[in-house]
């Protein structure tokens, strides 16, 4: 019996110094003391990009330490509210797509942040994206086909190339760099312009071809190249808060991001834009319900993504008696778990102890 018993002492000695060296060999290991904590969120200014910018939830994001190692790799919607991991330096990485060679109507927005997380202690990392990638869109004269038969622009950036038909109005997007503009013909090319674009440029280029009196159109003519724009998107057309699309929070456009609400309370009838997690909410420190089904018609509520799963991280939503109520109870929709929608409403400091949106006058789906 002693034996069995030494035995058995032995064998659980050696599992607990087996667990203890692998927690102290990788970061994905938790461990109980001298491990600091790493979470991420996308700053508001990104979360309330609601016209233009990509479903936050679907980027998708990497976070790897100093040695190289991945702790994690998937959409941003699935990742956890916080790791914990040994302290060192981590680099946090967002794309709103993959983008590996030319394509029409792909920009890619993204942020990359290198932090360093201490023991004890919780770093917070704000991703800022903007757009990576650059575009060029070509408006080709209506006599080009006439002119040049079979003939197309070719656009070509690092060894890789996209085709302009003449009826093409999409742009095109590509890495920044050098942007080489090619007619092609038959059996001849022909390079029409160089141009260098950095991330962010949104180019537009004129091409014009008039024919020469008495030419005839086999014979081809003089293609003439026009630079009509140079804009950059995140000043004009990306960017929140720009002219022209008013103060945050008062249209849908410029919805306020659910992480806001709480620095917004008291401001009446504004917009507010999140992923609605659960509802059946009480006063206690974890009363929510995430996973259907569900009780209460009153509440619901919402947070930044859809996989937020702690009370503290989310916003409470007063669904009064009528049309709302109808239209957003988890009780007859659980189908609308996990789907982003704005509300236009009164924000309040807290209701079941967080911040509120109540009185609601308006929502909306994507």
């Amino acid at each position: 019996m002693k034996t069995l018993t030494h035995y058995f002492t032995r064998s659980i000695l050696l599992g607990i110094i087996s667990l203890g060296a692998l927690a102290s060999s990788c970061n994905k290991m938790p461990s109980d003391t001298g491990q600091g904590s790493l979470s991420w969120n996308f700053s508001p200014g990104t979360i309330t990009r609601a016209m233009d910018f990509p479903d936050t939830d679907a980027f998708y994001l990497k976070v790897v330490n100093s040695a190289g190692e991945t702790l994690y790799d998937g959409h941003y919607g699935d990742s956890p509210e916080r790791m914990l991991v040994n302290p060192g330096s981590y680099t946090i990485t967002a794309v709103s797509r993959k983008f590996v060679k030319p394509e029409f109507d792909a920009p890619q927005f993204g942020d990359e942040q290198v932090v360093v997380v201490k023991a004890g202690a919780l770093t917070r990392v704000l991703l800022d994206c903007s757009q990576l990638n650059c575009g060029l869109r070509l408006r080709i004269d209506p006599e080009f086909e006439e002119t040049y038969p079979g003939g197309y622009i070719e656009v070509s950036s690092g060894g890789e190339s996209l085709a302009y038909r003449p009826s093409e109005g999409r742009t095109g997007f590509f890495k920044p760099g050098s942007l080489s503009v090619t007619l092609k013909e038959k059996e001849k090319s022909t390079l029409l312009v160089t141009k260098r674009l950095e991330a962010r440029d949104i180019l537009t280029i004129g091409l014009t071809c008039p024919s020469l009196p008495g030419q005839p159109s086999d014979q081809g003519g003089e293609l003439s190249i026009k630079v009509d724009t140079l804009r950059r998107w995140a000043e004009e057309n990306i960017e929140i808060g720009s002219a022209g699309q008013g103060e945050a929070g008062t249209i849908k456009s410029n919805a306020y991001g659910a992480a806001q609400v709480k620095d917004h309370a008291g401001e009446k009838e504004v917009w507010v834009c999140g992923y609605i997690v659960g509802g059946d909410l009480s006063s206690s420190k974890n009363g929510i319900k995430f996973e259907p089904p569900f009780d209460s018609y009153t509440n619901i509520a919402i947070a930044p993504r859809s996989s937020v799963s702690e009370k503290s991280a989310c916003v409470s939503v007063q669904l009064a008696k009528g049309p709302m109520r109808d239209a957003l109870n988890l009780v007859e929709h659980p189908e609308l778990l996990g789907k982003k929608v704005y509300l236009k409403g009164d924000l309040e400091t807290a209701y079941y102890g967080i911040p509120a949106i109540k009185n609601l006058k308006d929502y909306s789906f994507d």
